[in-house]
């Protein structure tokens, strides 16, 4: 089994062992490439306008089916959504439904729609990278469809959500493509079950490690599957996937009255099969590989002796010394992932199981436009609420009641539910205070506890711009702790007092939400489902309102509010929009 995250280096040792030293310069020492490379903004932006233009039906039609499906699976999110008087939603929450989308169903992360992003007007269409315009593109758009103040409905988004799948779509292409000219295939032939596999293989190859296979560097792999193998021992199981998608485009083919490319005993292959393979790869290759991230993560939960969902530094580094091939992230790369907890005394820092587990740094696939990375369990749990609820805000009550029936996937004892007495009913009481009664079922708050209902599934909700989905090529250098630095720290903190004190306490006698924080942040409007603390009767709602005018905009706005007699924590509550 191979990290992702040390891939590169254990790459260039294989290559260069194996005496390819020109292959390892290309691979450690080249120029980074990408499949949009090339193309300059004014021919990308006609891509995505193409792509909006078939998926509106200006184009090609897309097959209703899919539209279908996509409504079907957005309905319970857009029903728990907040709407404006309009009905709408909007381009926050729109942002919010297509990244769920196709985390929920393909464990694909959309570059520039991750919701730790900070949205602002002044970023709506500049990026630093050409690859993140995509979103802004799709929505502008999408705006000169429908008025901006009016938002976004239900169609709309499925649009979005179609449109994005096109792109996905055109992308492969253009990497397909490649591969057929590299190994001088003109598209238009048919070529047999042979090279068909070879062109898959070389595909899977450039789809995988991205920026990292460069020209000079392919043939020298392709030539030489030993090296190939020696850097990546999970190769042999990727090629058994490929001929696995090969043998079911051709059980598919064999249903059909006339099968389609056939040629006496040898089945012929044309680009239009190989390119629905590959589509098929996209879709299927996160269940596929989940396998590898059930691991990792029952490795982590066996040293989160608290439940807490946490693991010591110490222990993370020590099991990666003793493997030598996973949990070797830096610490600031951890910190900038969002994967560090700093904030405990007694147990020093902490690497966050569920952060860590969706992290770009375990994302196995990363293209321009999206990421391909383990599955997010706390998305069903969310989901599981949202339909209970059906509505953008519910009491403490009835979510409590929920939960309560909701069973984690990383419980230690079978289908044991969150532990939701004392501490958790308090928090949970108290952000239905502060928002007039009712829970936002979309604020930064609520996802603070879930995470401490369900620890090790869901993830801890950081501010918004605090941390980043930067894969370990985007980060740079630094991304790997030294053996040194390793070793360090796991001395330092298995000599700590405090850390061998904390290891015999119970969970509930530790301050296990020490990295509790009391800032609400509001993916949209919720106006229309909330009432402000001080609305209690008809006089207060006209100061309250008086106060919105004079405040602006609800979603600036920051409230203080004191903390309530015999809280659990410090709650100096502060709301507003990202």
């Amino acid at each position: 089994m191979q990290s992702w995250i040390n891939f590169a280096g254990v790459l260039g040792v294989a290559l260069a062992f194996g005496s390819h030293e020109a292959y390892a310069s290309s691979v450690l020492g080249g120029r980074k490439n990408s499949l949009r490379g090339e193309i300059d903004a004014t021919a990308f932006r006609a891509e995505i306008h193409n792509a909006m233009a078939e998926t509106l039906g200006c184009g090609r039609l897309v097959d209703e089916a899919q539209l279908s499906e996509i409504e079907r699976v957005l309905s319970p999110m857009w029903e728990a959504s907040p709407k404006n008087t309009n009905g709408r939603i909007e381009r926050g929450q729109l942002r919010y439904l297509a990244y769920r989308y196709f985390m929920r169903r393909f464990s694909v992360m959309i570059r520039g729609f991750e919701p730790s992003r900070p949205l602002n007007a002044s970023e709506w269409g500049a990026a630093d990278i050409l690859s993140q315009q995509v979103p802004a593109f799709v929505e502008s758009t999408m705006e000169s469809h429908r008025v901006a103040m009016h938002g976004f409905d239900l169609r709309d988004a499925v649009h979005l959500v179609a449109t994005l799948e096109q792109l996905i779509w055109d992308s492969e292409t253009t990497l397909l493509e490649q591969v057929y000219h590299r190994q001088m295939r003109p598209v238009h032939d048919q070529i047999t079950r042979n090279g068909l596999s070879k062109i898959l293989q070389e595909y899977a190859m450039k789809w995988i490690l991205g920026e990292q296979i460069t020209p000079a560097v392919t043939p020298g792999l392709l030539n030489n599957p030993k090296v190939l193998e020696g850097a990546f021992p999970m190769w042999p199981t990727i090629v058994a996937f490929l001929e696995g998608q090969i043998r079911a485009l051709d059980f598919k083919r064999q249903r059909l009255p006339t099968r389609k490319g056939a040629s006496g005993l040898a089945q012929q292959y044309s680009f239009h099969d190989a390119h629905e393979i590959v589509g098929g790869i996209t879709q299927n290759f996160a269940s596929f590989w989940e396998s590898e991230c059930t691991e990792m993560k029952d490795q982590l939960i066996a040293m989160d002796t608290h439940g807490t969902g946490r693991v010591p530094l110490s222990k993370f580094y020590g099991t990666g010394l003793d493997a030598d091939w996973r949990f070797a992230e830096s610490e600031s790369y951890l910190r900038e992932l969002g994967a560090l907890d700093e904030t405990s005394t007694w147990q020093g820092k902490q690497v966050i199981i569920p952060n860590y587990i969706q992290a770009a740094s375990n994302c196995i696939v990363s293209t321009p436009h999206y990421l391909v990375c383990c599955a997010s369990t706390c998305e069903a749990l969310l989901g599981e609420l949202e339909a209970g609820v059906g509505r953008p805000v519910g009491t403490s009550e009835e979510i409590l009641q929920l939960v309560r029936g909701m069973a984690s996937p990383a419980a230690l004892d079978g289908d044991e539910p969150p532990r939701l007495m004392g501490t958790l009913a308090a928090q949970l009481d108290q952000i239905a205070s502060a928002h007039g009664g009712k829970v936002p079922l979309h604020g930064r708050l609520f996802a603070q506890w879930l995470h401490y209902a369900f620890p090790r599934d869901c993830p801890f909700p950081h501010r918004a711009g605090t941390a980043s989905a930067r894969t370990p090529a985007q980060f740079g250098q630094g991304y790997l702790a030294t053996r040194e630095e390793m070793t360090s720290q796991a001395q330092a903190e298995n000599a700590s007092e405090a850390s061998q004190m904390s290891s015999l306490l119970d969970r509930e006698e530790l301050p296990w939400m020490s990295q509790w924080s009391d800032e609400e942040e509001l993916i949209a409007d919720y106006r229309l489902h909330l009432r402000a603390p001080w609305e209690g009767g008809r006089a207060a709602g006209l100061v309250g309102a008086a106060m919105l005018v004079a405040a602006g905009l609800y979603g600036a706005m920051s409230v203080a509010t004191t903390s309530k007699a015999g809280s659990v924590l410090p709650y100096h509550q502060k709301a507003h929009f990202v």
